[in-house]
Parts: C-alpha cells; sequence; structure tokens
C-alpha cells in the first residue's frame, strides 16, 4: 500500500508540475504565499530603478496650492515616508517571470479565485477566465505593477475579506435577471481589470495626500491602502449587484468610485468595517449620484477603463 501510495504521489507531482507551466520546482505544490511574506520580500528587494520613477504627491500651484495650505488634508507624518515610498515603488514594478515571489503571488490569487488546488500555466486563456486582458497578465498592471498584485493578493488571503473577493468573483461571472423585466441583464465583468482600476484609484488618492489623516492616525499606509482597496471594491459591488449594473454603467461607476476614495475615504473604510463585523449597517451601502441626463453619451467605454487617463505629472501617470 505504501508503494502504491508513492507511485500515486509522485504522478500527482509530476501533474501538478505540468499544470504550472513554471518549469523546475511545481508550483502547484507550493504552498500559498500569505501577504504579510510577500510585502517581506518588496521590503528587503531592490526597487531603486522602480524608486526612481516615483513622483510621492501631485504637486499644486496658485490658488489651489494655498487652498490646499489653508483647507487640505495633513501632510504624511515623516516617520509614515518610507512606506509610501515602498508602495508607490511597487507601483512601478512589474511582473518578472524569473522571480519566484511573483509567480507564488499570480499562482494564490488563481488558487483562491477558483478555488483549485492546482497550479496553472504562466500564459493562456485561463488568465481571461479570472478577468485580465489576455493571455499575459503583466501587460494589465500598467501602472499599478505589483501593488495591482499585491492587493488582489490580500483580497484573498485575508480570513476577513476573503468570501467578499469570491462572492465579487461569483458575480462577475454569472449574469441575473432583473426582477419584472423580461430582458435578461449580463452582470458579468472582467474581475481583474476592475480591480486593477480600483487600485489605481487608490494610488490617486494617496499621491494626492487624501488618505494622510487616517495614515497619521492608524501609523500604517499600506495598510489603509489595502483596507481603502477593499472597501472601494465593496461599494462598486453592492451597487453594481441591487442596481443591476452592467459593463455599460462601468465608466461611470469607477468615476462615482474615485471621487468617493477622494473625498470620503473614511465612510468607505466605517463600511467595510460594519461589513467585516457583520453589523446591521452592512446591508446598507452608499447610493452614487444619479447620472445628468447629457451624462449616457459621455460613460467610458469600460474597455478603456484600464488606461485611465488621470492627470499625474512626468513619469508617474498612470496610464
Amino acid at each position: 500500500v505504501s508503494e502504491e501510495l508513492r507511485r500515486a504521489q509522485e504522478e500527482w507531482e509530476a501533474v501538478e508540475e505540468i499544470q504550472s507551466g513554471l518549469g523546475g520546482t511545481s508550483a502547484g505544490a507550493a504552498p500559498p504565499i500569505s501577504f504579510n511574506e510577500a510585502l517581506q520580500y518588496f521590503q528587503t528587494a531592490d526597487l531603486s530603478e522602480c524608486r526612481k520613477k516615483v513622483r510621492a504627491t501631485v504637486r499644486r500651484r496658485g490658488l489651489a496650492a494655498l487652498v490646499r495650505f489653508l483647507f487640505g488634508p495633513p501632510r504624511l507624518q515623516p516617520q509614515l515616508q518610507g512606506e509610501r515610498e515602498l508602495a508607490l515603488a511597487m507601483a512601478q514594478c512589474g511582473l518578472d517571470d524569473n522571480e519566484r515571489v511573483h509567480m507564488r503571488i499570480l499562482q494564490t490569487i488563481y488558487k483562491k479565485l477558483t478555488r483549485s488546488g492546482l497550479g496553472c500555466p504562466r500564459y493562456g486563456a485561463h488568465w481571461e477566465e479570472l478577468g485580465f486582458q489576455g493571455a499575459d497578465p503583466g501587460t494589465d498592471l500598467r501602472g499599478t505593477g505589483m501593488l495591482g498584485l499585491m492587493q488582489m493578493l490580500y483580497f484573498v488571503m485575508d480570513s476577513r475579506t476573503l468570501p467578499l473577493a469570491q462572492e465579487i468573483f461569483k458575480l462577475s461571472q454569472h449574469e441575473t435577471q432583473a426582477p419584472a423585466i423580461t430582458l435578461i441583464l449580463l452582470q458579468n465583468f472582467p474581475f481583474c481589470i476592475m480591480s486593477v482600476n480600483i487600485t489605481r484609484i487608490v494610488i490617486q488618492a494617496l499621491r494626492e495626500e487624501c488618505l494622510s489623516r487616517e495614515c497619521n492616525r492608524r501609523q500604517q499606509v499600506i495598510a489603509v491602502l489595502n483596507d481603502l482597496y477593499a472597501a472601494a471594491f465593496l461599494q462598486l459591488y453592492r451597487v453594481w449587484k441591487w442596481q443591476h449594473k452592467t459593463l455599460a454603467d462601468s465608466g461611470f461607476l469607477l468615476k462615482e468610485l474615485e471621487l468617493s476614495t477622494r473625498k470620503k475615504p473614511k465612510q468607505l473604510l466605517k463600511s467595510l468595517e460594519a461589513y467585516v463585523n457583520r453589523s446591521p449597517a452592512a446591508d446598507g451601502f452608499q447610493q452614487p449620484s444619479p447620472p445628468s441626463a447629457s451624462g449616457g453619451g459621455e460613460e467610458i467605454n469600460f474597455t478603456g477603463v484600464c488606461d485611465l487617463q488621470i492627470e499625474l505629472e512626468g513619469e508617474a501617470r498612470l496610464i
């Protein structure tokens, strides 16, 4: 019996190695990587080239600078500057096939969303099923870099947010029928592209110093970014599901979400806290402002939202 078990185990590991598509050590057999382990890797990795591309804040001139000085949010405290620079450096770090940690992050996201114990090839149509635009996830990370994958990793590896991530992923793949309407409304959307765009929005809020007050209060930056990311995804999920939104609404909703993260980040974070604590407030959500009569023709086509033009300066433009 022991010999049969040994042979079966060897055959299974061989299958995992073939499916992993990474060569060498079987990615399917490798344990999932935790967010903290991945973060420790980036804290010690050489990101000097990425840091050169970082522009930490958005410069304001003239009246905008005066308004910011008089009424704007507080500056980020000096002891938190390094953590902010790390987050922005990760956003400039591309997906590298030769970095084992990068590949483990990608594999962990795949396994958690699909609830599979097997690894998957580095390239292939299975990434489109997860909501990337093509066979290579790396091409969709422009402007968010590894921070885009790190926030997905946080979403699926935190026990508080994993159920939410799986519910959103489920909604992204299915169609529903709206009550009292005979038309079938396709509510599916590309999950990972939506996630990348939310990361873009969070990065913008960080660069505009909209999160400084909360970061100073908690004495954390990356944890605040992750919670805001999850809170924004929760907001989008609730509106998308209960108001029967479709891809045609995506551009408008992302613009509304961008405004909320900049103007009301504390409110979004409280909504997430209520959700994870399962308080009665978890069933409520922020209603987006109704679109104007002329707004219908101005919605952004979703396939272009990944390249959302955000007015930043220099090399830090998120395009």
